[in-house]
């Protein structure tokens, strides 16, 4: 039975969660104090698995998901009241956002029965992580460029190809791989989506080592990489549609989850401002009130996208726009509060050559407030850039004039 009961009454359900949350960030999980979000995602991975088991059993991995898949059904309004109290309990940072906001509602929307049943109670329990394997090095924001190949060899798909900027693949247990399943077709034909375990000799990870010195993008190279026939989801060579779908889920509703981390991004942002007494500056108060109407904005934005029923359409490309240029404008805001501290890193100055505390093996410490703004000069590219997102919402939302091709 799930730890805390999904009642109508909404005010007693914040107040449970509020309960919960402060009887089990405790220990090590509240060590942490909310650490392992993008740049720092390194930082406590085994004790935020653990973290993701703990919440498995107490039924709060796939609040959202529809009952008859073994989710709680919880109402929109619950949904908002978990992430919100969330954050104020400074929990651990998730391992599996790929899995649990992105692949289980693809699968409840495109996947088979078998798929269903096989895949989403590991996701439940928090003992399944997954990847996303779509970008290549000749195929990021324009994902029809597709170049990895998966030719049927009796009852198994063979993989070969490369993919790159693979989030947390060198500790994922499988990957959702678009590759091209029809040798003949180009483009966005002939694309098929399969789900590969990563556990096998026909799958080799890099890890790619970033500026903040951590290492959780990596390139992944399928050799003659092995899955079950019967792992498409969708129909085979018709990839393309489920891949954009779940591109959907990824720029609409999940967006709520990672708020969870901005909220507590500029929370930070804002105490250290007055701790240096910097809102005296009427310039940097005015960009920090920018930055929280900004939050509330992105927040009301992924509610609407919440409350539509079906698979989120083009004009979910309003959300990764938005959250990727206010997350890069924060990246900037804290280093300007920061003032000349802010572009000065502490050399590392490590006798013995080991790593840092944090497990990277970088030669200078860097803060989290520096990793946040090195990370985020990434946050308008990644995901499908900006100029890619602009071109999506002005061709198939508003219906302007294609690009010249």
């Amino acid at each position: 039975m799930p730890d805390v009961e999904l009642i109508g009454d909404d005010e007693r359900f914040r107040r449970d969660v509020a309960a919960w949350l402060s009887d089990h960030v405790v220990g090590e999980y509240a060590e942490l104090r909310g650490r392992g979000g993008p740049g720092d995602e390194d930082v406590g991975f085994d004790v935020r698995v653990a973290w993701e088991h703990e919440l498995g059993k107490a039924g709060f991995i796939g609040l959202g998901w529809p009952e008859e898949f073994g989710g709680r059904g919880a109402s929109l309004a619950q949904q908002v009241i978990w992430a919100e109290e969330y954050t104020r309990a400074q929990a651990p940072a998730r391992v599996n956002h790929m899995g649990e906001n992105l692949l289980a509602p693809t699968l409840i929307a495109y996947g088979t029965g078998e798929q269903q049943e096989r895949f989403l109670p590991g996701i439940l329990r928090g003992e399944e992580r997954w990847c996303q394997g779509y970008s290549e090095p000749n195929a990021g924001s324009d994902l029809a460029n597709v170049a990895t190949r998966a030719r049927l060899d009796a009852d198994e798909w063979l993989v070969n190809g490369q993919k790159v900027w693979t989030s947390l693949a060198h500790v994922s247990h499988w990957c959702f791989v678009v590759a091209r399943t029809d040798p003949q077709s180009d483009r966005h034909h002939g694309l098929s989506f399969l789900l590969v375990p990563m556990d096998q000799p026909g799958v080799e990870v890099r890890p790619i080592v970033q500026i903040t010195g951590g290492g959780e993008f990596n390139e992944v190279f399928f050799d003659d990489a092995r899955t079950e026939a019967g792992l498409v989801v969708g129909e085979v060579n018709d990839g393309w549609r489920v891949a954009m779908g779940l591109l959907g889920f990824e720029r609409g509703v999940s967006t709520l989850a990672q708020q969870v981390g901005f909220e507590r991004e500029l929370a930070h942002v804002v105490s250290v401002a007055r701790e240096r007494g910097r809102t005296d500056d009427a310039v940097l108060r005015q960009r920090l009130v920018d930055a929280w109407i900004g939050l509330r904005l992105m927040k009301w934005n992924a509610l609407r996208s919440m409350a539509a029923r079906g698979v989120p359409g083009p004009e979910a490309s309003i959300s990764k726009l938005f959250w990727g240029s206010w997350h890069r404008d924060l990246g900037n805001l804290v280093v300007d509060v920061l003032g000349p501290d802010g572009v000065v890193a502490d050399d590392a100055d490590r006798a013995d050559g080991a790593d840092g505390a944090d497990g990277d093996s970088s030669p200078y410490e860097l803060t989290l407030d520096q990793k946040l703004f090195l990370f985020s000069r990434a946050d308008t590219i990644y995901g499908g850039s900006n100029e890619i997102q602009r071109n999506v919402l002005g061709e198939r939302v508003l219906g302007l004039p294609r690009e010249p091709r």
